[in-house]
């Protein structure tokens, strides 16, 4: 083969490797830039598609937050001032229920209180004891009837069994045949309850 051949042959075969590499060189170029392409499609098509039409944004969602808060606040605040206001009506009503029963039973003693006035004036004009003494039981009587219609009873003592609850025994004698131990031998101070609610204890001597 001549010189001139091979030099023909090898110029052929290194222009048709460089024809090769300037294809492969396309290929590769034109793969990124349609795999670029999709990427930066999907990450704007994302971005386009953004919260989902109707559905409130995270600014919304907090402005509606806060407004139901102020609102919450505002009902609390409310209901703290009626029931101070409700507190102080209760007071003042339980005082004046309690004025008020006490202006009651005064006013029925009111009677008893002339009943007296008008017997210390008697008894100054009479020397009658019979009728002075008379005159003082049918005021101490009258007195007790209305007390006792206010729920006021005296509470039994001689003869009862001691109780702790509504005795005080102030003094002791020793026990005989007649008066067993435990047993209230005198009273010396009534003791009384009010709708059976003790008020006042009794005095009273007890047998030892």
């Amino acid at each position: 083969m001549s010189k001139k051949n091979k030099k023909l042959r090898t110029e052929d075969k290194e222009g048709k490797e460089r024809m090769n590499e300037a294809e492969l060189n396309v290929d590769t170029t034109v793969g990124t830039e349609d795999a670029k392409d999709g990427l930066e499609g999907d990450v704007t098509g994302e971005q386009a598609a953004g919260p989902e039409a109707g559905e409130p944004t995270v600014e919304e969602q907090l402005a509606a937050a806060e407004a139901r808060s102020g609102q919450l606040a505002d009902q609390l605040l409310r209901q703290a001032a009626e029931f101070d206001n409700y507190r102080k009506r209760t007071i003042k009503e339980k005082s004046e229920l309690i004025k008020s029963a006490s202006a009651d039973i005064v006013t029925k003693i009111l009677p008893v209180l002339d009943d007296m006035e008008r017997a210390i004036a008697n008894n100054e004009k009479s020397d009658d004891t019979v009728v002075i003494k008379e005159g003082f039981k049918l005021i101490y009587n009258k007195l007790i009837r209305t007390l006792e219609s206010e729920g006021l009873k005296k509470i039994p003592a001689k003869g009862e069994v001691f109780d702790t609850d509504r005795h005080e025994a102030i003094a002791t004698i020793p026990a005989t045949p007649d008066n067993e131990k435990g047993t209230v031998i005198d009273c010396t101070r009534d003791g009384y309850t009010l709708n059976d609610k003790v008020i006042r204890i009794a005095q009273v001597v007890v047998a030892n």
